[in-house]
């Protein structure tokens, strides 16, 4: 290194020599050089400096600058800042946005949920979003390499944060596979999942399918068409072809977008995070149209303030908001590992965390005007329905009045029937949709949205894999697309037991316990590395490099505090609840049609 272009002192000099010829870069190494050179006294004449001060902001930064260049020559970056908050919004708003979020709303208070779930946001949320962002960009390595520099003991949490995430990314990915099918259905008037199909009989008449009579079109084309679901895990009766070829397909658009990293991945992101936003806008000004839709809307939003007293409500919430903004993967990680240095990494997780709880809320406020509406038509129907058995009644006072079924109608708990997950969007969403004009269009509107909002999702969890493989150089001189490919090639074999009749089964099972537990505890250790492995001081004298600006206190006592506290709740609780209920799964009985 040319003495004339650092101008730095003699004597701090050497030691930056020192530190550029050692053969690893870990933190510790940079925090003790920084100290010798904070130590260092050089005379103004022969550093050239003002008297009697050494310019540390400046010494620190071009040293900085200089040691990333040496550890991160010829990393990738993303083009511009856009592009990296498109890819972590992408990935932090995903399908749990749209159909798990206003499902607790209604669930525990309407209203009242808000005031839970903006705490916990502040408590838990914030603090380990900020926390992975800041590790990532930092270090500039994937989750692996990340945690092994933070302390060669600390690799696990990268291992872990890796498993988790190939586990999600294979039933996660069947999600969108799912969406493709019904994608592609819903280009066909009148909608495949309009009616029941009709059946013919031995004697040459046509009746309706049994199966689907007694349920409704939407749940018999879910169940039967879609999944032909089996009555139990243990029954199966071979590959659903049709679920096979889409799941291939959906691994394929997810390695084309991500063969080349974020330079594929992220011109992509321009169009898949921005697009779930326009359609939830034409579905929002459409809800506002349709009739019945403030009923939906004020079962959102009143608020039940008695719901605050139970602890299930906090816990949900809670857990609602770890898992909404992707905590514990590996792919904030990943994605922030891409930026350079000197970036303002507190801003980027207040921005992106803020957006994606304001995104989950319209996303209440959309779905519950087409509930309201679903609610209203079922209700009217009912009223008809029973206006037709009190006719009957009267005009054949001659019957037994007990031979009458009367039908009780209750808007109210139409309303509350809401259900969350695929119930919500392959089943109430779809049977909504029925009943608007030019439906198919409105569809494919929306099966496109999930699309999108899944396969956003998906780069973030993949990413978190690919960069971890690809920084551990495991095969050197191998290109990132051809690990890309093999990572997805393997993906897709494995995620072809979830395409057979008992495949809803090893989804749920997989969705149940390979990430919830798994990842609460990667995030506590993440936590507790950090403020009690590393030091909080360290950390907070790292992002002060990075934004100009140390964290505030209250961030470090979340990090040091708060946050584990909250996290050790929920985890305790999960235990104690999981060990209480026991573990089962709700399986199809084609003689009741229902679980």
């Amino acid at each position: 290194m040319a003495e004339e272009k650092l101008k730095l002192p003699m004597k701090s000099l050497k030691y930056h020599t020192v530190m550029n010829s050692a053969p690893s870069f870990d933190k510790l190494s940079i925090r003790t050089t920084m100290t010798n050179l904070s130590l260092a006294e050089t005379p103004a004449e022969e550093s050239g400096l003002l008297p009697g001060k050494l310019h540390l902001d400046s010494l620190r930064s071009d040293l900085d600058d200089d040691v990333e260049s040496l550890k991160e020559e010829g990393r990738e970056t993303w083009d511009n800042k856009v592009q990296y908050i498109l890819a972590v919004v992408g990935y932090a708003v995903g399908l749990g946005n749209v159909w798990r979020f206003p499902y607790l709303a209604q669930k525990n208070g309407g209203g009242a949920f808000l005031i839970p779930y903006l705490v916990m946001l502040v408590v838990e949320g914030l603090p380990i979003f900020y926390l992975e962002l800041a590790v990532g960009q930092r270090l500039r390595k994937g989750a692996i390499n990340a945690w092994n520099e933070v302390h060669p003991y600390l690799g696990g949490i990268g291992i872990a944060s890796v498993v988790v995430s190939f586990f999600v990314a294979l039933y996660y990915n069947t999600i969108i596979a799912w969406c493709l099918y019904y994608f592609g259905r819903s280009f066909s008037y009148p909608l495949p999942w309009n009616e029941c199909p009709k059946e013919i009989n031995d004697n040459g008449t046509w009746s309706l399918n049994a199966e689907c009579e007694v349920s409704s079109p939407t749940s018999y084309f879910w169940y039967r068409k879609c999944l032909d679901i089996s009555p139990s895990i243990e029954e199966s009766s071979g590959m659903n072809w049709q679920l096979a070829v889409c799941l291939v397909v959906a691994w394929l658009i997810v390695f084309l977008c991500m063969a080349k990293g974020i330079q594929s991945s992220g011109k992509v992101v321009y169009v898949t995070a921005t697009f779930p936003y326009l359609v939830l806008f034409i579905f929002f000004i459409r809800g506002l149209t349709l009739e019945g839709y403030q009923d939906g809307l004020r079962h959102f939003f009143i608020p039940k303030w008695d719901r605050l007293l139970d602890p299930e409500v906090w816990l949900e919430a809670a857990t609602q908001i770890f898992f909404s903004l992707g905590l514990a993967f590996g792919g904030l990680i990943a994605f922030s590992s891409y930026m350079p240095c000197k970036n303002n990494v507190y801003r980027d997780a207040i921005c992106v965390a803020i957006t994606n709880c304001l995104t989950s809320i319209f996303a209440g406020v959309v779905v519950f005007s087409v509930i309201g509406f679903k609610a209203n038509k079922n209700y009217a129907q009912c009223l008809l329905l029973q206006n037709k058995t009190f006719t009957e009644m009267y005009s054949n006072s001659s019957l037994n009045t007990g031979s009458f079924i009367m039908p009780e109608c209750d808007l109210e708990k139409e309303l509350s029937q809401s259900v969350s997950g695929t119930g919500l969007a392959f089943i109430t969403f779809t049977e909504a949709i029925n009943h608007f004009p030019g439906a198919p269009f409105f569809s494919v509107l929306f099966f496109l949205m999930l699309f999108t909002l899944g396969l956003d999702s998906m780069f973030g969890t993949l990413e978190g894999v690919v960069t971890s493989v690809v920084d551990m150089q495991i095969f050197p001189n191998t290109r990132k697309e051809i690990i890309s490919g093999v990572i997805c090639l393997i993906s897709c074999v494995i995620s072809l037991c979830f395409a057979h009749p008992a495949g809803s089964y090893v989804f749920t099972l997989f969705d149940d316990f390979s990430g919830n537990m798994p990842l609460l505890i990667i995030a506590l250790c993440e936590c507790l590395a950090i403020a009690y492995v590393y030091g909080v001081k360290r950390f907070s004298d790292d992002i002060e490099l990075m934004t100009g600006k140390r964290p505030a206190l209250f961030w470090m006592i979340c990090w040091r505090y708060i946050s584990p506290a909250v996290m050790l709740i929920i985890l305790f609780a999960s235990v104690f609840k999981m060990v209480g209920a026991g573990t089962s799964y709700s399986a199809w009985d084609m003689t009741q049609v229902g679980f």
